[in-house]
């Protein structure tokens, strides 16, 4: 075939070349990571987990870069645009430069076949490598026992947290999950562990494979403090570093004292490669940024959006959503993928929504509007209302919604970017 010209085009082309989108293992991407020579020299973090993964690798990232480091992250999947997977110090890498490395891919896989996470994951990495970075922040895409990601050798790991998901691949409970994911971890290498009740397989694997094991209420902690008038801080202590009066991270959400202590956990185990100091915390935690996590678009009525896709998000988002204070009505803007629990997510929601606007997930894991709609009334919800496209929901529920409402939207990366591109679009056409 003629080699694609566009990221698009290569995207399009990486997507049809494997069997299946999912077919986890490490023989085939280490054969051609080993020919691509992909190798750093500078501290990799690989961070997996179920829930908070993307939060504490912005955390890593806000940080470090705070503390002057030049820093590369990849993280997955992306809302709008594919080049948001790997941000050099803060931006994410232009087309040009992923085309050049999908390229390099392709020149050397020979007759290996490769997922599209595989390959794009194979020529992210060798992105990465020529960057001439301070730091390397990976994230795990599913699970960590067979994830592509698991190739590289990491100087430390952290787990945020184990739940349900992805069964078919992981397993059905919190010891068959917590034993794929605790393979990131290394012999003599920190091993993070932010999950306050971490399942026995994750200490049995630690302990098997001779990892220096960080135990979320052992080996580090938090504490917050709430100081009346609004002011709040923190404290984080861990095996020797103790910082005090620490500000709040930017990001909502009731998880990310946790995160944030996952995170300074492994700025500690690297302190000695990667100092950093009481200010470029305080401002890294101050300026962090990461889009879909309980983000609240500015105006009326309150528009939430939040990636929350598994029964351990949802119940994150429903405290998050009680903290909010009272709002008359609740609209949703709801859509998932066919292969999560969906009746899991929306028992723990149900309750705080009044008006349910569905829409379709597309790809070959989608979930029709129509078998969205049967969940829900199944749930016993009632006022639901069926669009042929999620941009379409959001629309309504717009329109519907009074001023003082509240929209959430939730259900996959898929629908929360759906609409921060209608967003997007209806902000451009009133500033024209």
């Amino acid at each position: 075939m003629t080699s694609p010209d566009s990221l698009e085009a290569w995207l399009a082309h990486i997507e049809r070349l494997h069997h299946r989108p999912i077919d986890l293992g490490l023989e085939r991407v280490k054969a051609v990571a080993d020919r691509l020579g992909v190798r750093f020299d500078c501290p990799v973090v690989i961070v997996g987990g179920t829930n908070g993964k993307g939060s504490t690798c912005a955390m890593l990232d806000s940080i470090l870069r705070a503390a002057g480091y030049r820093v590369g992250v990849y993280t997955s999947p992306h809302l709008l645009r594919f080049n948001e997977r790997v941000q050099i110090n803060g931006e994410p890498a232009d087309d040009a430069m992923l085309v050049e490395q999908l390229q390099a891919v392709e020149a050397v896989r020979g007759d290996v076949s490769l997922t599209y996470f595989e390959f794009t994951t194979l020529a992210i990495l060798r992105l990465l490598m020529q960057q001439r970075l301070d730091a390397v922040i990976l994230e795990v895409g599913l699970g960590g026992r067979l994830d592509a990601v698991n190739i590289i050798d990491s100087n430390v790991s952290i787990i945020t947290s184990i739940d349900i998901d992805h069964v078919d691949y992981l397993g059905p409970t919190r010891e068959h999950i917590g034993f794929e994911k605790a393979h990131i971890y290394r012999a003599g290498r920190p091993a993070i562990c932010a999950d306050p009740q971490p399942p026995r397989s994750l200490l049995d694997v630690a302990r098997t494979l001779g990892a220096d094991l960080w135990l979320f209420g052992r080996d580090f902690n938090y504490a917050g403090m709430d100081y009346g008038k609004g002011l709040q801080q923190w404290s984080y202590g861990g095996r020797v570093q103790r910082r005090a009066s620490l500000p709040y991270p930017a990001l909502r959400g009731a998880n990310q004292l946790l995160n944030a202590a996952g995170a300074l956990a492994a700025l500690e185990a690297l302190g000695d490669r990667l100092p950093v100091s009481q200010q470029a915390v305080r401002t890294g935690l101050l300026t962090v940024q990461i889009p879909g996590r309980f983000q609240v678009l500015p105006g009326r009525p309150t528009i939430v959006l939040d990636v929350a896709h598994n029964p351990h998000a949802a119940a994150v988002l429903a405290r998050n959503l009680d903290s909010q204070g009272f709002f008359p009505e609740t609209h949703a803007v709801f859509g998932m993928l066919a292969d999560k629990d969906v009746r899991g997510v929306i028992g723990h929601v149900k309750q705080r929504i009044d008006h349910w606007h569905v829409g379709p997930t597309g790809g070959a894991r989608g979930l029709s509007a129509a078998q969205a709609a049967t969940y829900l009334r199944e749930a016993g919800a009632t006022s639901i209302t069926e669009h042929e496209t999620l941009e379409a929901a959001h629309a309504c529920a717009c329109e519907r919604a009074d001023p003082d409402a509240r929209i959430v939207v939730f259900g996959s990366f898929t629908t929360v970017g759906a609409v921060m591109r209608f967003e997007e679009e209806r902000r451009m056409g009133q500033r024209q």
